[in-house]
């Protein structure tokens, strides 16, 4: 409201007063009327720079010869509540507290993926030398050989050849009575024989176990000293026999030994089973 309108209604508010008191003969409807105008001028607030008030809320003083006995009215009901006003300024940040007391070990999480290998690094220096281990049991050696020559070049056919003549046979395993070599170590053996010729032709075999594993024919030439020769690998069990026999009748027997020739039979372990 503005302040033409207030000094105008403060003064229709004397007016009204002044005939009110000084007069009986106004109406009840329209004493009524003028008494709730006046009402509701007096609840309002008075605003303005012209107007003389004692603070905010503070009502106009009646002026001079208005009545003083009149009754106020009937407050009315509250207000509605206005909208909310918007937030304040945050305030400035408190001092920070003491420290907590540390939670419960969480569950263990899962296994991450396996990083880069990195870079690698620089050699170390070489370790503290250990002690001396305990001496270990010697390796066994397992030894069998023997080789032997012909002293005589009567042989018979169809019969081990007996070489007689011991060059070496330090394990014994060849028997010179019989002719024959006996396994005592289970492996894999070389055998090798070389025979002089003379007077006749010659076919010899050499026999494992009663069998002909291997056979050499030499053809004499007249007047000539030829030579055979041959040799096998085999692997024999213990118990095995190895021998020389000339093969067939006797018109291939032609063996010679003398001071200037020989004739041989050889034989050796490789290396034996390990199981």
């Amino acid at each position: 409201m503005s302040t033409r309108l207030l000094r105008l209604g403060h003064l229709l508010l004397t007016s009204i007063l002044t005939a009110v008191c000084g007069s009986d003969s106004i109406p009840e409807g329209l004493r009524m009327l003028l008494l709730g105008a006046v009402l509701l001028l007096l609840a309002l607030p008075s605003h303005g720079q012209d107007t003389t008030t004692q603070g905010p809320g503070v009502l106009l003083p009646l002026p001079k010869g208005a009545c003083t006995g009149w009754m106020a009215g009937i407050p009315g009901h509250p207000g509605h509540n206005g909208v909310p006003g918007r937030d304040g300024r945050d305030g400035t940040s408190g001092e920070k507290g003491e420290k907590g007391d540390p939670g419960l070990i969480g569950p263990k999480g899962d296994t991450g993926e396996t990083g880069v290998t990195g870079a690698e690094g620089p050699r170390g220096f070489p370790g503290i030398q250990g002690r001396k281990g305990e001496p270990g049991e010697g390796a066994y050696v397992y030894r069998s050989a023997f080789s032997v020559g012909l002293e005589t070049y009567v042989t018979v056919p169809n019969m081990p050849i007996r070489f007689t003549k011991i060059f070496y046979n330090q394990q014994n395993h060849y028997d010179g009575s019989t002719g024959k070599f006996h396994c005592n170590i289970p492996g894999l053996y070389y055998f090798a024989y070389h025979i002089t010729v003379y007077m006749k032709d010659v076919k010899v075999s050499l026999f494992k176990k009663d069998k002909a594993m291997l056979f050499t024919y030499d053809q004499y030439q007249e007047n000539n000293v030829d030579q055979a020769s041959g040799s096998v690998l085999l692997h024999l069990e213990v118990g095995d026999q190895v021998w020389l026999q000339v093969y067939g009748e006797g018109e291939r027997n032609g063996l010679y030994a003398d001071n200037d020739n020989d004739s041989t039979f050889t034989g050796f372990l490789l290396y034996h089973d390990t199981n």
